[in-house]
């Protein structure tokens, strides 16, 4: 066997926790992508005789790549949409879901590909990643490294140009801000979590305000993410409250659910749909729910990214 064949194989070991690494990193699958491509030509043009752990030597090119790329993100000033909803993992619905709990049961039920659960498997849920988004690029590698990979801080160090000690207070104030953010814990039966969001379609098609209002959380927040080619500016927007949530519901869906046809789907492992019209995919919407009311609408309405995202499922 060559050193080249001998040196892809062994790459192609590490591939799906490098795209979980650069997921996270990142929250975009093209750009994660990119970031583990690139690992593979510095791969390529190292010598790594003296490399004893190939999976920490690969984790740390990863891991720059993609601190460059945000920073990179940043000074193009890409982030400056009003939003930016993450790329989400979609898994066609699972039948009779009601009982399978956390992202793992899921996994089991669909039979996932080992690289969607690397993905998956400490369940990344949207509303996390729009928090990461806000993070700095330091602060993101930190905490991802550390508290989802459980990298030490004397190997975090060297990739942002801290001491470990500095290196740590960025991963503190990275988790002071996630939890500050207040995320949500998710109802954990799927069963429940889909009777809720077919109660919100339920209540939209009827333009039934009252009805979006009982399944809304008083202090809901829904993003919908349009892209930079938008059609209209204000395409993209937040929304926050129930009143005003439901509000954007009557007019953004009660008309157009009289031709569109909802698709169920596991949004990052939990309830989601797509919105397809005469078969093409115009909206990807994940929901966060807990205790039975919805907290989080997270959707994306950009077509390209739209289609891009679901192709594997439609």
């Amino acid at each position: 066997m060559s050193e080249n064949v001998w040196l892809a194989e062994r790459f192609e070991e590490h591939r799906a926790h490098l795209r979980a690494v650069a997921y996270r990193m990142l929250g975009s699958f093209a750009d994660a992508d990119d970031a583990v491509q690139d690992a593979w030509l510095r791969l390529n043009r190292s010598d790594t005789s003296e490399v004893e752990n190939l999976r920490a030597w690969l984790t740390t090119v990863t891991a720059r790549v993609c601190l460059n790329m945000l920073r990179s993100r940043n000074a193009r000033r890409e982030d400056s949409l009003e939003v930016r909803v993450p790329d989400p993992v979609l898994s066609s619905k699972v039948p009779g879901v009601g009982g399978v709990r956390g992202v793992r049961g899921v996994l089991a039920v669909l039979g996932s590909e080992p690289g969607e659960e690397a993905v998956l498997a400490d369940s990344v849920g949207l509303a996390l990643l729009v928090v990461l988004d806000m993070l700095t690029p330091a602060e993101r590698l930190a905490f991802v490294l550390h508290d989802m990979f459980e990298l030490p801080f004397e190997e975090i160090a060297p990739m942002v140009g801290r001491t470990p000690a500095a290196a740590r207070q960025l991963a503190s104030r990275a988790r002071r801000r996630v939890k500050g953010a207040g995320i949500p814990e998710p109802d954990p039966d799927l069963g429940r979590q889909r009777e809720v969001v077919d109660a919100f379609f339920a209540a939209a098609r009827e333009g039934d305000f009252g009805g979006l209002v009982a399944v809304l959380h008083p202090d809901a927040v829904l993003r919908i993410d349009a892209g930079a080619g938008a059609a209209r500016p204000g395409d993209s927007m937040t929304r926050h409250g129930a009143d005003s949530v439901a509000r954007q519901a009557l007019t953004g869906l009660t008309s157009a659910l009289r031709v569109a046809r909802i698709q169920h789907a596991l949004v990052n492992g939990a309830a989601g749909v797509i919105i397809t019209v005469r078969g093409r995919p115009y909206t990807v919407m994940g929901f966060t729910i807990s205790d039975g009311k919805i907290v989080e609408i997270d959707a994306i309405a950009d077509l390209d990214r739209v289609q891009a995202i679901t192709a594997s499922m439609l």
